[in-house]
């Protein structure tokens, strides 16, 4: 592959990557106004609740796809110079779905109160489900805006501009906090609420129309339903709609069997989620969303070695989440504390939490690595069969699921959930390689168990160090959890790093000729 492609990803990824870093940094500063103003009790459940329907509803239209189905479609005119046609293509299938949208909304607000009863069986406190209909209906049109502003972020991506769309998560999760913040003493919960329609409007919609103007964007009425590029996107799209994917299903079911759980569970583990979610969405949302438009241009080019090469050693970047993995599992009841336990977060939440932790961290290479491989699928406009393929595996781990549940309870459905995602996307992995003859792959599978190895060994020293030397401080005191932290994260950069060095493992010796570089910098 062209040098100057690998540059041109390396950029994008850095400015996707600074988007979702930050993105999660408010994220998280998100969750815990969640935790300070509810705790982990009910009411926190039925804000987590609420969410469910909303995000079907998105899931459904694909507005979470738009970027994997609609790029290939219309970077294809832009390729050809045929503008006029590609802006006709962006207006039929704005116009078409999102008409589509508007009804399912009006239907999902009119009869949220039986719906939201179905999502979440396992409820029995009609408090609960009444808090969580009203803010179920406060933020399920946010969706309107998710949808026009993924058109418009991916128009943007297709021409290669990555720094508005990185915007948009950072003025949702802020408005989130505002909206909590500012009204949680007067209505409770219901300010998170409504701080999430605002984001969804400022940061989904007014900013990315403005993006969207700025590289041209023509946008009309269209209900061209003849158009065969609409039939085609709807084709592509169809398996996205109905089928079930790793994170959506993750979603879905730590609220669905969350529900059957004790009050509180839900909230605990949403938050031992986000938490997890940090490194996979660090590393494998960015590099997904960075890498995708390079590999769809080269599949559409027809150079699949080109693009195995770019998802094989997107892969192996990748494989840097497993130490650091194992670090959050070792300073799990410190990273806990330090974020959450403050407000109506009290120790009990906290050690509640930190147990979810463990288990939900197994699976976060796994969370990291599909959002890359399947996109290896949809960049070959094949999104038929990782719908199927996720569906079915979604649908065998069920058993898996309600078995974990009945054994450990909420710590079982962590761990079950982790065990699935990895189990299928080593499969879909390995499926990918052989439908495109992906003769490198084996080095990637002997690389990842490399880095498992070398997490094992420094998480068992570090843990053997947390709980000798470090035995003598204060772990249940905010400055105590700090201090541990501090300590235990620079030894393990020494560890990785040296190991790296010993070695030879480039990846590790490329993060840490980077670190180098920086601070000679700032001397």
């Amino acid at each position: 592959m062209a040098p100057k492609i690998y540059h041109q990803v390396g950029v994008a990824s850095l400015i996707m990557m600074a988007s979702v870093f930050l993105s999660r940094v408010i994220g998280l500063l998100r969750e815990m106004a969640i935790a300070a103003v509810g705790g982990a009790d009910a009411s926190v459940d039925a804000y987590q609740i609420s969410f469910i329907l909303p995000e079907i509803l998105n899931h459904v239209v694909a507005s979470g796809f738009l970027s994997v189905t609609f790029i290939p479609i219309f970077s294809k005119y832009l390729i050809q110079n045929r503008y006029n046609e590609a802006w006709r293509v962006f207006s039929v299938v704005m116009t078409c779905f999102g008409t589509l949208l508007c009804i399912l909304v009006a239907v999902m607000f009119v009869y949220a109160d039986t719906l939201v009863g179905w999502a979440a069986p396992g409820i029995k406190d009609p408090a609960v489900l009444t808090r969580a209909v009203r803010m179920t209906r406060i933020i399920i049109p946010a969706q309107l805006f998710f949808f026009t502003g993924g058109m418009f972020m991916a128009v943007q991506f297709s021409q290669k501009r990555f720094f508005i769309p990185a915007l948009t998560p950072l003025i949702y999760n802020a408005s989130i906090i505002a909206g909590g913040l500012l009204f949680s003493r007067q209505i409770g919960m219901e300010g998170f609420s409504w701080g999430a329609l605002a984001g969804a409007f400022i940061g989904s919609f007014l900013l990315q129309a403005y993006g969207a103007a700025k590289v041209g964007m023509r946008l009309s009425f269209n209900f061209d339903f003849r158009h065969p590029e609409l039939r085609k996107y709807i084709l592509i799209t169809l398996p996205l709609m109905f089928g079930l994917t790793m994170t959506f299903s993750t979603e879905f079911f730590l609220k669905f069997f969350g529900s059957y759980l004790s009050p509180g569970s839900i909230a605990a583990l949403n938050y031992a989620f986000r938490v997890m979610m940090i490194l996979a969405g660090l590393f494998g949302q960015a590099l997904g969303a960075a890498s995708f438009p390079f590999m769809a241009g080269l599949a559409a080019e027809k150079k699949i070695d080109a693009m195995n090469d770019l998802l094989n050693r997107t892969l192996r970047y990748l494989a840097v989440v497993i130490p650091f993995s194992v670090l959050f599992m070792v300073l799990r009841h410190e990273i806990v504390l330090i974020l959450f336990q403050r407000g109506r977060f009290d120790a009990e939440a906290t050690a509640l939490t930190s147990s979810l932790l463990v288990y939900l961290m197994t699976g976060a290479f796994a969370f990291s690595a599909q959002t890359v491989v399947v996109r290896a699928f949809y960049a070959t406009q094949d999104t038929l069969f990782p719908s199927i393929y996720c569906t079915a595996g979604v649908a065998l781990s069920i058993p898996l699921f309600l078995a974990g549940i009945d054994i450990m309870g909420a710590q079982g459905l962590g761990g079950a959930i982790s065990m699935s995602v990895l189990f299928q996307v080593i499969l879909l992995y390995v499926i990918w390689n052989r439908r495109s003859g992906n003769t490198e792959s084996a080095d990637v599978f002997r690389f990842i168990a490399k880095m498992a190895v070398i997490s094992v060994v420094i998480g068992a020293a570090l843990e053997t160090f947390r709980r000798t030397a470090l035995a003598g401080i204060d772990a249940y005191t905010f400055t105590g959890s700090m201090i541990i932290s501090i300590i235990t994260g620079c030894l393990f950069l020494s560890m990785l790093f040296s190991a790296g060095a010993f070695l030879k493992i480039p990846e590790i010796q490329d993060v840490m000729k980077r670190v180098l570089e920086k601070l000679n910098a700032k001397c």
